[in-house]
């Protein structure tokens, strides 16, 4: 586990990660540790965990829809959903395709809303030429096997601020950070050492995978070219 979490801080160039046993427990610790209760604004074009984990929190959703082009989340439509109780936007990057970040960014200061992303089908994309996983107070990725990069099953949780990183390690690992030191509550988020030896020998593959994947989306652009659907 301490070489993936090296190589793979490394190769995203992020400076913190906390790898997890699935995608869905980074949005749940994420949720807790930022105490967000009321509303929650998120999109509608998101697999079902997104959602549910806001109602599982005993919170609110408040769906945004999304652009027709990105299928993003749209930021224009977000400050009209804002509430007094409003404390929250978890937002999805789709298809490789990021929210519109600094738009958010500024909703976020604006209105003093945290900002959670959900970053599954963004690993290794690059925002304004810093990480996808830098942005927002917590970004969440899925290492499910169908991903882009995976461990058969498995997650993982960033944060740029180094004291919510290290309350992000602690919540996944029982409140504990190593043996005897135990800072708080916590669950057993942890992913296993075979899931971190799966995830090893995928990664020196993963340029070949994007190249593949960015194969087929030029193969479909250009059938579809002159397609009206």
């Amino acid at each position: 586990m301490v070489s993936l979490e090296s190589k793979l801080k490394t190769y995203l160039d992020v400076d913190w990660i906390t790898i997890t046993n699935n995608g869905t427990v980074p949005i749940q610790i994420a949720l807790k540790l930022l105490g967000k209760q009321g509303e929650i604004i998120t999109t509608p074009f998101s697999y079902v965990a997104t959602t549910a984990l806001i109602v599982w929190e005993h919170c609110t959703p408040v769906f945004v829809d999304i652009h027709p082009e990105y299928l993003t989340i749209d930021e224009t439509k977000i400050e009209a959903a804002i509430t007094p109780n409003t404390t929250c936007i978890l937002a999805t990057h789709v298809f490789g395709n990021p929210c519109h970040i600094e738009a958010i960014n500024s909703i976020d200061k604006k209105y003093n809303i945290k900002v959670i992303y959900d970053a599954a089908h963004c690993f290794g994309v690059n925002y304004l030429g810093s990480s996808i996983f830098n942005y927002g107070d917590v970004s969440t990725c899925s290492f499910h096997a169908t991903k882009l990069f995976h461990t058969a099953e498995g997650g993982a949780m960033f944060a740029t601020d180094a004291a919510l990183q290290h309350q992000l390690y602690y919540s996944h690992n029982f409140g504990h950070n190593g043996y005897l030191n135990f800072f708080g509550l916590g669950i057993n988020g942890k992913a296993s050492e075979l899931q971190a030896a799966m995830s090893l020998a995928v990664l020196p593959h993963i340029e070949e995978i994007i190249s593949a994947r960015k194969e087929v989306v030029t193969l479909y652009n250009n059938q579809l070219n002159f397609s009206v659907i």
